[in-house]
């Protein structure tokens, strides 16, 4: 009997950000009891920490150099997945599953590239995808492209008429899953992915009654909140953990359809985000789109009773990879133009060939997304996407190199982190030549051979031979 799908994932919710971890001192009861009967995954990875690129990648197993995302869905920029791209939706589809998809999609080009008034009465970021192959596999269909108003979120299903709501967008979009699950046809497995915009900002957009639950909670700051990140930190750490604490009570709701609905034994469930949020760290005001653990790093929690083992593992999972392991898992074999790795054989409860090895890293990067930098780089004919940084991710190390974007002369900056002697990252390496130590020398070849795999242009532009 093939398992149904339940793929639940927040958007800009950190790793750090869930009591069963005893970081941040975030209330999320129904979470951690999840994670008591689950697998934690302690390295999962945003491989593009970056709302767009990293959901095409979560969907395709493909990187963001593949999918054309190299930055968010925005106006000005012809950056949309590109037409035709198979995704795990298609995939399941294919093999009989019924696929639903509510929620942020965040994967189209912005209506008002295209026309000042579309009939859809999408702004700015915002887009209504038609049914056909931009869904990617996705028959029911409850979703908007990019709208921060949580407590007043829109949505279209299959025509242009956008349905308003005046509610918490989490508790709406939990209301329309769990009628997903319930009024499916039972005669098939069924495959549903919940994207939730909170914890994202704005985040003072959150309910009252979990704010106040943080009303009394002093804040004691890890040591990399520094400078105007401290300010940052202090004015909205309240409201994010707040979020997550409500995130935490809504997929508790869904966690009760399943037992309501007597299928927990034969459901994959999976709880993620698509990055993290740095809030703060390291003075960062943007919130994520960098390479610390802080952005690239998110909770995965993964549960199938009796199938998949319960505990912690180390695996290194990157968003890449999150397709073919579910597809491994499920007994389907994985389209062919995905790039990400299978790595279900360490999520089983039986694992029968020692000899089948881990990761020994995941790749890290950015591709420039401002206009400005669009803009010069056709003005003067430059490959825009050889800017940016690039980097890799092994159980204990962080690389990186960073092009800064320039017209000439652009400035290159090598930066290792020990993320065991050093885990809030205040002390990276910088490093003159990798060919001077043979642990930095090895993480240049292979940051090295990533590029070359996938055929990123950084390579030629900044790698040493």
């Amino acid at each position: 009997m093939k398992p149904n799908l339940l793929f639940v994932f927040a958007d800009q919710w950190r790793r750090q950000a869930a009591g069963y971890r005893n970081e941040d001192p975030v209330l999320t009861p129904e979470i951690d009891l999840f994670a008591e009967s689950s697998l934690t995954l302690d390295n999962a990875l945003s491989c593009f920490p970056l709302c767009s690129p990293n959901r095409s990648s979560m969907l395709t197993g493909r990187y963001p150099l593949t999918t054309g995302v190299t930055t968010n869905c925005k106006l000005g920029l012809p950056v949309a997945i590109k037409p035709g791209e198979t995704s795990i939706g298609n995939t399941l589809k294919e093999a009989g599953y019924a696929t639903g998809y509510i929620g942020k999609w965040h994967l189209d080009l912005p209506e008002q590239n295209k026309v000042p008034e579309p009939e859809s009465g999408a702004r700015h970021w915002d887009a209504y995808t038609p049914p056909g192959l931009q869904r990617l596999g996705f028959d029911f269909w409850y979703s908007y492209g990019a709208y921060d108003v949580h407590h007043a979120p829109h949505y279209w299903s299959d025509s242009p008429n956008m349905i308003q709501v005046n509610e918490w967008s989490l508790k709406h979009e939990t209301d329309m899953a769990t009628r997903f699950i319930r009024e499916r046809d039972k005669s098939s497995p069924f495959a549903l992915y919940v994207s939730w915009n909170p914890p994202h900002q704005p985040f003072e957009q959150v309910p009252e009654r979990y704010r106040t639950l943080y009303t009394d909670l002093e804040l004691e700051l890890n040591p990399n909140v520094v400078g105007e990140g401290e300010v940052q930190a202090k004015r909205y750490l309240h409201d994010y953990y707040a979020a997550v604490t409500g995130m935490s009570e809504q997929f508790g709701r869904l966690l009760t359809v399943l037992e309501e609905e007597g299928i927990v034994e034969n459901t994959i469930v999976v709880l993620t985000s698509d990055h993290g949020e740095t809030m703060g760290a390291h003075g960062w005001l943007e919130h994520k789109n960098i390479w610390y653990e802080e952005a690239i790093g998110v909770p995965f929690l993964i549960r199938w009773p009796g199938q998949v083992k319960i505990g912690r593992e180390d695996v290194l999972l990157n968003s890449v990879d999150q397709a073919p392991t579910l597809l491994g898992l499920m007994g389907i074999p994985k389209p062919a133009c995905m790039e990400g790795k299978d790595l279900s054989d360490h999520l089983k409860t039986e694992f029968k060939d020692e000899r089948i090895e881990k990761p020994a890293s995941a790749f890290i990067c950015h591709y420039p997304g401002g206009l400005r930098e669009h803009e010069e780089a056709r003005r003067y004919g430059l490959d825009v996407n050889a800017f940016g940084w690039r980097g890799i991710r092994t159980i204990r190390y962080t690389y990186v190199v960073i092009r800064e974007f320039a017209v000439t002369n652009a400035s290159v900056t090598r930066l290792l982190y020990d993320n065991v002697a050093d885990p809030y990252q205040l002390h990276p390496t910088i490093i003159v030549s990798p060919r001077n130590d043979s642990i930095q020398e090895g993480l240049e070849r292979e940051l090295r051979s990533w590029l070359n795999q996938i055929g990123d242009s950084f390579a030629e532009a900044v790698m040493s031979e």
